[in-house]
Order: structure tokens, then sequence, then C-alpha cells
């Protein structure tokens, strides 16, 4: 999951994105509105987390363009604004969720998730291929019922790739989808997190490389598959 945080209080919007961070969410943030808007033109998000307040462009404009846009992205309203008044104006203006300040960061994380389940293209809430149980909300994975470890980054990783149904998704894709816009470009942090994912769900390996193009979970790999897999580069004797 990836969400865009807009608040201007530097040292919040900082705290809520490492905290995110450690629950697998990849966060941005945006400290104005005008950063915002610029942010959801170029970036895909899945969420969107608003402090009302916030200098240039108010949260309510942000929340109105997303709403316009057609995107069908959740907006979660994180504001001071605590009057029952506030909360019914936000919501009248579209948002799906509100939560005001103070707020303990498990209970953003737990709304976060929730509308993350009810995102518009429907996700169920526990996906199943190739021998694979992945329950986003538990935070569980399983092959062929047994349970199998993972770090939060292999766990974000897997997620995307079971998403994608068996298709294949690139390593740019991956980059942006389970890190954040601060992840380097050229960095090879996807080859190493896919390399140990493939060792922790074990053999017969499952997620095979496509050449040039990305990764793809795959029930039945083929032999060069598992040789790519496997990382052999040569030709056997």
């Amino acid at each position: 999951m990836r969400v865009l945080v807009v608040e201007d209080e530097v040292f919040m919007a900082e705290a809520v994105r490492d905290g995110l961070r450690l629950e697998a969410i990849a966060a941005d943030i945006a400290g104005d509105g005008d950063t915002a808007l610029e942010l959801l033109s170029i970036n895909s998000y899945d969420i969107a987390v608003l402090d009302r307040d916030i200098p240039g462009p108010s949260g309510d404009e942000v929340a109105e363009r997303i709403i316009a846009s057609g995107s069908g992205m959740p907006i979660l309203m994180l504001t001071a604004a605590d009057r029952l008044d506030d909360k019914t104006s936000g919501f009248e203006l579209g948002a799906d969720d509100y939560l005001t300040k103070p707020f303990a960061l498990q209970e953003l994380v737990l709304r976060l998730r929730a509308l993350d389940r009810r995102r518009a293209h429907n996700r169920p809430p526990v996906r199943e291929l190739a021998g694979l149980r992945l329950d986003p909300f538990r935070r569980e994975v399983y092959r062929d019922g047994r349970y199998v470890a993972l770090t939060r980054k292999q766990f974000a990783v897997l997620e995307v790739l079971m998403a994608a149904d068996g298709g294949v998704i690139s390593a740019e894709e991956l980059l942006e989808r389970a890190w954040d816009e601060n992840a380097d470009p050229f960095t090879n942090a996807v080859r190493i997190t896919v390399s140990a994912l493939r060792k922790r769900l074990g053999e017969p390996w499952l997620i095979a490389t496509v050449p040039g193009v990305g990764y793809r979970i795959s029930p039945a790999l083929s032999p060069a598959d598992r040789a790519r897999a496997a990382g052999v580069t040569g030709k056997s004797k």
C-alpha cells in the first residue's frame, strides 16, 4: 500500500511517515496543497491522508480535486478540527474516514487497512495464488498451509506480485508501489528483496524473472525460470 500524507507540521508528518513504514505502508509527504496536487499528478497512491488546514489549496480543495478526478481514491481526513460540524462537512465533501488529532498511530494504521480493503476495485481481503495465501489484514503468508515469516518489505513486494494474479510486474513498478518517492531508482533493493523472498517461500521457486521485463508469480516454473531464480547463468554440462 502507498499513501500520500498531506500535513504541514513537519515533525508530525515525518513521525507518521516513519510509523507507517514500520507497518509496511509506503508513505510520501506533502507539506502544502500545491505539493500534494503535484505528487498526485505524477504518482499512483492507494489512499490520501489529508489535514484540512494546510498552506496553499486547503485539504478540502485537494479532496475535491481527488474526487473530481474519478480515481476512486479513498480519503482519510486527519485533522484537529474535531467538532461535529467539522466531521459532517468533511464527510459531505466526500471523505471516506475522519480521524481527529491527537491520535494513536495504530488506529491510523487500522483505518488505512480497512479503507484499503474497501477500495473501488474490491480487492478480496485474502489473496490465494499458486499455493500461496496472503492475508493483508493479519499480515500473514502461508505456502501450502505452512506459515512463512517475511520481513515488512518482503511482504509488501509479495502483496504487489500476488495482486497482479500471475501478470508481470516491472522492477520500477515494484519500487514505486512497495517503497516510496525517496527510493533510489538505480538501487538494487528490488532484486535483493525478490531474491530473499524466493528463499523465504522455499522450493520449488514460485517467483519467475522475466528478463528485461520484471517478475511474476508462476505455479510451475520452467527449467529456465528455475535457473534464473537460483541465479544460474551458465549452461549446464
